[in-house]
Order: C-alpha cells, then structure tokens, then sequence
C-alpha cells in the first residue's frame, strides 16, 4: 500500500516543470496564445467539454459510482482555463482535506477508545 507521503512525493515529481510533457504542453499554450481566434476555440471547447464532465456527475450522483469525483473532475478541467472554476476546485478540496482529517482524527480516537470530539 502506497503511504501518503510518497504519494506526495509522486505528485510533486509529477509537478516538476522540466519534465518533456509539462514542455510539450507550454509550447503547445504558447502557440494558442499567440493565435486569438485559436485561443477562442479553444477555451471554448475546454468550457463546453468541462460542463458536460460536469453534467455527467451530476447525472451520476444518485446512482452508485463515481459521481462526486466525476464532477469535481469537471471543475478541475474548467480551472484549466477559467478563475473562477479554480477557485471554487481549491476551496472545494480545502473542505474535502479538512473532513478528511476530521475523519481519520475521529476514526483514530474510535480505535483508541477515546469518545471522539466534533
């Protein structure tokens, strides 16, 4: 089983900018940015994709599965390109790491027998 710290440890060799997909992909943002009506295109077709990704969590939250991380996903994509969807994706997880250490402080005061707080 993989521990948390080397899963941030993953995600952080992963953030690193010299890696050739991370270039690949500033140039190829470079080249859009230059051209205007490409730009348009483009932020429009992450706008559309990112609502349907959206859309599709939304249908997929009542029925078992992934629903949630579905929509969220759809937030992260629209972050890509737009402020606000960015905000909201960061203060979303914000709220998701806080319940998840109020969830394993609480399991773990569970275990050791402790009334749990909260």
């Amino acid at each position: 089983m993989v521990t948390e710290l080397e899963l941030r440890r993953e995600i952080a060799a992963g953030e690193d900018p010299d890696r050739p997909i991370r270039r690949m992909l500033r140039r190829a943002r470079a080249f859009i940015e230059r051209h205007p009506r490409l730009r348009f295109a483009y932020r429009f077709a992450v706008a559309v994709f990112g609502s349907l990704v959206i859309v599709a969590g939304l249908v997929l939250m009542p029925l078992p599965g992934p629903g949630t991380l579905v929509f969220f996903l759809g937030f992260a994509i629209l972050g890509t390109e737009f402020a606000w969807a960015k905000r909201i994706a960061v203060w979303v997880k914000r709220i998701i790491d806080r319940v998840l250490a109020w969830w394993r402080e609480r399991r773990a005061a569970r275990s050791a027998g402790r009334p749990a707080e909260g």
